[in-house]
């Protein structure tokens, strides 16, 4: 007959089975976060290629695009370690769903970089292809904070996510910031793409920093001393009070895509400083509750088959006994330790619950945000710059949280008429 251990084993195994997929998930993210740092580069050298008509930037271009795609193979690679053949899983299906639309973007790579090089696409439409590849990358890191059952490697993942995007937004100022200067000329379009670029950066790092660690947030802070920035803010200010129309100083794009790229660099350090914490800590998880069931099968062998219904301590509010690491705690008496065990174990679970509804709020809010954005887009023909920065002033106006505005948006779909009608 089954018992009250057998079931607490078959807990602890089930943790480490979700454990080992943890593993393998934070494997795939940070092959995500290197193959995105070399795509940035590839579309800020594209921009520069195309912005110069062909005439510069060409070896630079192809030798970037050799490099993404030997990390497009450890991305590919990394999937493939993913267990398909699982039980049923909410979380777990949008990840696979997610996956399945980047390995898309990633077959049309090809198609992207042979219009790039027969210049057949301009700046923006490269740099919007670049960006939908890039952005389906970032949605499998999405996917995977929000298949995170683990409180604290959930957090560390929305630290990551959002870090990630606040580099994609910085790597899209490049870009755009490359093309302008390529070009010779200032554009208003342009301007006002790269200061929604450089509020949604300064975003995104906000959220990072509030749930990443305290050392790397410190860190992170210590690389964005103003010294540091200072020839990056002198590039903006040129770029972004130009008279729309006039000319720009073809000189400084070198200038512009290295100032870029060091703040890039050193966002890529910290990038891989939070990979080398997630994988310590997932692998920390799993290797601890590996020797809690260890801890649990031992005690197997200590208890003694019981003839009659006992444990009349389930009705009492005594403390649990003490002694062994936290949830596999023993009292003297072996028989009078799996009403403990039982609960701690479910008071654990109960507040990794609790902590875990917690992060993934900032999750919620932010599909909550894009849905509203989609709205706007659909409804007023805004595209996604206008449509954030609708609500955006939305929020200044009503002095409200953007998040409130975004779900006051949402709640008028239903009164809305269809687009186009």
């Amino acid at each position: 007959m089954k018992s009250a251990l057998t079931f607490l084993q078959a807990a602890k195994r089930s943790e480490i089975a979700d454990l080992r997929r943890l593993v393998l998930t934070g494997a795939l993210v940070n092959a995500i976060g290197r193959l995105v740092h070399a795509l940035q580069r590839e579309r800020g050298l594209a921009n520069l290629y195309l912005g110069s008509q062909g005439r510069r930037w060409c070896d630079e271009r192809h030798a970037q695009v050799a490099t993404s795609q030997g990390l497009q193979e450890e991305v590919l690679y990394a999937f493939e370690q993913l267990d398909t053949e699982l039980a049923p899983n909410g979380h777990r299906a949008r990840l696979f769903a997610g996956i399945a639309y980047a390995m898309q973007g990633l077959s049309a790579l090809a198609l992207l970089r042979e219009r790039v090089q027969a210049q057949a696409w301009s700046a923006p439409r490269a740099t919007d292809a670049y960006v939908r590849v890039v952005s389906a990358l970032l949605a499998v890191v999405f996917a995977a904070a929000d298949s995170a059952w683990d409180p604290e490697i959930s957090r560390h993942l929305v630290a990551f996510f959002n870090f990630l995007q606040g580099k994609e937004f910085a790597g899209q100022e490049r870009a755009a910031g490359s093309a302008l200067f390529a070009s010779g000329r200032a554009e208003a379009e342009g301007q006002q793409r790269l200061l929604h670029l450089i509020e949604s950066q300064e975003r995104c790092l906000q959220v990072f920093a509030d749930f990443a660690g305290p050392a790397l947030a410190a860190a992170w802070q210590q690389a964005q001393r103003p010294e540091q920035l200072l020839p990056l803010e002198r590039l903006r200010r040129v770029l972004c009070t130009s008279t729309a129309g006039g000319p720009l100083d073809t000189g400084l794009s070198q200038v512009w895509f290295d100032a870029c790229t060091a703040r890039l660099d050193a966002m890529k350090s910290t990038e891989d400083a939070l990979a080398s914490e997630l994988q310590a800590l997932c692998g920390q998880r799993l290797r601890t509750t590996e020797q809690e069931l260890a801890d649990l099968d031992r005690l197997g062998g200590q208890l003694a088959p019981q003839s009659a219904p006992q444990d009349p301590g389930f009705f009492d509010d005594a403390p649990a006994p003490q002694g062994l690491p936290p949830s596999l705690t023993l009292g003297s008496q072996v028989e009078g330790s799996m009403l403990a065990l039982v609960r701690d174990q479910a008071q654990r679970l109960q507040a990794m619950s609790d902590e875990l509804d917690t992060v993934r709020a900032s999750l919620n809010e932010r599909k909550t945000i894009e849905r509203a954005k989609g709205l706007l887009m659909a409804h007023r023909q805004l595209g996604e710059d206008e449509a954030h920065k609708t609500l955006r002033q939305m929020a200044m106006n009503q002095n409200r949280r953007l998040v409130d505005v975004a779900e006051a948006v949402l709640a008028m779909a239903a009164v809305l008429p269809s687009p186009g009608r």
